[in-house]
């Protein structure tokens, strides 16, 4: 868990942390109600194919969603700092003193 966060916060590794518990009861129920181990193995690993499919799509999404908040934010927000190295606006650039005279090295 990262720094700051909730526990609660974390819907999508909720969701992976039922969904790994189901891969390991889900083969337990087959088994007691009369289904053979084999069975029972092969609806475990399918179980688990969907489950880790299904973490990395949720990943993926709430890298977009990230992603696209901060576009969102930059665009709410143009003159907003963006990063150690990024560049603010014009005439910010190094070595500009804001002649309006373009050197060579700009």
């Amino acid at each position: 868990m990262q720094a700051g966060r909730h526990p609660h916060d974390d819907a999508a590794g909720d969701v992976v942390r039922w969904a790994a518990f189901s891969c390991l009861l889900v083969p337990v129920v087959l088994v007691v109600y009369g289904t053979s181990f084999g069975g029972a193995a092969v609806a475990t690993l399918g179980l688990t194919a969907v489950t880790a499919a299904c973490r990395v799509l949720l990943r993926h999404s709430e890298k977009v969603e990230r992603t696209a908040a901060r576009v969102l934010a930059e665009e709410r927000f143009p003159g907003a700092h963006r990063g150690r190295h990024s560049r603010g606006g014009a005439g910010t650039h190094r070595g500009c003193h804001g002649s309006g005279v373009i050197s060579p090295h700009d």
